[in-house]
């Protein structure tokens, strides 16, 4: 990533949390002058998201960011499993759930493993990461309004520290201002869904040195079964830093003697932290875009937090939207690529809400008699679902060939994420390495050779299960198949329509 600054943005971030910093990092991936703005003093405070699936480290690797991020995750290696037991020291490691093959193989998903990190862990790295990549980034700089213009958005942006007022103009904003977003609520876009989800929660963020307790019992979360104080706890950084999630919304109970009855021992230096209620909700914005305005990650889904998956699916949005405002900006696209930033994400940010709501954490029916119209865990966590519509193009000898859910079946259907593969010995060079932040061309051993007017457009033969001797596959940056056919000169078509705006429906011939 290019660290040269440039003064004036060309897009505004609204938020410099996790999905706000993600956004920042992916447009400077891809070139683009930005901003971020953030209203707090420093980055989160309280662990908050703490699982990040493989997709979300594959979009870390492309932003050269895997390692760091993996580094940083070190205290929560190895703390994989679940747990579950009248209390914690009472509890028993669950055994970890394996997808199996042919065969009972383990399914080799990912070039990227998924990662425990809390997110005031993680949210520093990522800060440094794009001020390093160029990014302007103000905290303690407040969006108080803004207008849209033909041609920019004008923002009055207020110094929280100095009370200073100023002015500043980009042509793009992202709003990732959080699940009460002023922005969403200045454009006046409304949210549909369940709403609130089961009974109101309390998180009570403790410390105490709970190493030897847990030892050889190493968890994620563990499910507390106590009759006097049901919940879960999670391991944010497996000895000292913790965090008890139980039911209701009283605040101001007597929380050292509670937690201790949930540890089950005595934990002498055991300090409570914050406690903070909340209460589950489900509700995804109507709009994902006005004008000139994007919402990405809270502001334009709430779900239950299971497995991160709002966190998630934030940073699949950022790397989404990002490649679609550098490629309008550098007038290599009409700005009606943008329309497909609502079109793609919104189906799949319901999808990720609807399949987090249905969930429990009732941690060990998950593991013994999991839900059978529950979407497969790999669907979820390593970008299983299908876009039918937006930056896609169909073909006449498409396939109407839909992306299961429920088994993870991935073969490069188009609007999918495309397959990983491992194309070296070493296992250090995946499929999914191949494009990104530009486009790519993947042909099979007996497809045509394609023409030279390829230019820029990198182009892979390769012998693999998915991809049919004779056929090709265009990938986008995000790593998506937008378009699958057996004449990959029809590809340079397909791209220069995706890029001028037309919709999925267009059926592209040439083929």
């Amino acid at each position: 990533m290019s660290g040269q600054r440039t003064p004036t943005p060309e897009v505004l971030v609204v938020g410099g949390g996790l999905v706000g910093l993600t956004s920042a990092l992916v447009l400077r991936h891809h070139g683009v002058a930005v901003t971020v703005v953030e209203k707090r003093s420093t980055t989160s405070p309280q662990p908050k998201a703490r699982r990040f699936h493989m997709r979300s480290m594959e979009i870390f690797r492309e932003l050269g960011l895997a390692g760091l991020v993996h580094h940083a995750a070190r205290d929560l290696a190895g703390h994989d499993h679940m747990a579950a037991g009248r209390t914690l020291a009472e509890s028993e490691q669950l055994p970890l759930w394996h997808a199996a093959g042919a065969g009972g193989a383990v399914v080799d998903v990912s070039p990227e493993a998924p990662c425990l990190i809390a997110q005031d862990v993680l949210e520093p790295v990522l800060r440094e990461a794009a001020v390093e990549a160029g990014a302007t980034v103000r905290f303690d700089t407040e969006l108080v309004a803004f207008e849209q213009h033909d041609d920019e958005v004008v923002a009055e942006l207020l110094d929280r520290a100095t009370g200073d007022r100023s002015s500043l103009r980009a042509r793009y904003v992202i709003a990732a201002d959080g699940a009460r977003s002023p922005v969403r609520q200045a454009l006046g876009i409304g949210r549909s869904g369940r709403g609130p989800i089961g009974e109101p929660n309390v998180n009570v963020y403790f410390h105490a040195d709970l190493g030897e307790v847990v030892r050889g019992r190493e968890f994620n979360l563990c499910q507390i079964e106590h009759p006097d104080s049901p919940g879960a706890l999670a391991s944010v950084d497996g000895r000292h830093r913790w965090v008890f999630m139980g039911g209701g919304n009283a605040t101001d109970r007597d929380w050292p003697t509670l937690l201790r009855t949930v540890l089950g021992v005595p934990a002498p230096d055991l300090e409570v932290r914050s406690v903070l209620p909340w209460q589950a909700e489900m509700l995804v914005a109507d709009r994902y875009s006005a004008g000139r305005v994007h919402l990405a990650g809270d502001a334009a889904h709430v779900m239950p937090p299971f497995a991160a998956s709002g966190a998630n699916t934030g940073i699949a949005d950022a790397h989404n939207l990002g490649w679609k405002l550098a490629a309008v900006l550098r007038g290599q696209a009409a700005p009606a690529l943008l329309d497909s930033y609502h079109a793609e994400r919104r189906p799949a940010g319901w999808f990720a809400a609807d399949q987090s709501s249905r969930r429990t954490l009732n941690l060990r029916d998950q593991l013994s008699s999991p839900d059978p119209t529950l979407a497969h865990h790999f669907v979820l966590g390593a970008g299983g679902f299908q876009y039918t519509e937006g930056a896609l193009a169909v073909t006449p000898e498409s396939p109407n060939d839909p992306e299961p859910i429920t088994e993870f079946h991935p073969i490069g259907r188009v609007g999918t994420r495309i397959p990983h593969r491992w194309l070296d010995q070493a296992r250090t060079r995946s499929t999914v390495d191949l494009a990104g932040p530009g486009w790519a061309l993947l042909t099979g051993p007996r497809s045509p050779h394609p023409d030279p007017e390829h230019t820029g457009l990198a182009v892979h033969r390769l012998d693999v299960d998915f991809l049919p001797s004779d056929q090709s596959l265009l990938i986008r940056p995000d790593h998506v198949v937008a378009w699958r056919g057996t004449d990959p000169r029809a590809a340079t078509e397909a791209l220069v329509g995706l890029l001028d705006g037309l919709s999925s429906t267009t059926e592209f011939a040439g083929t």
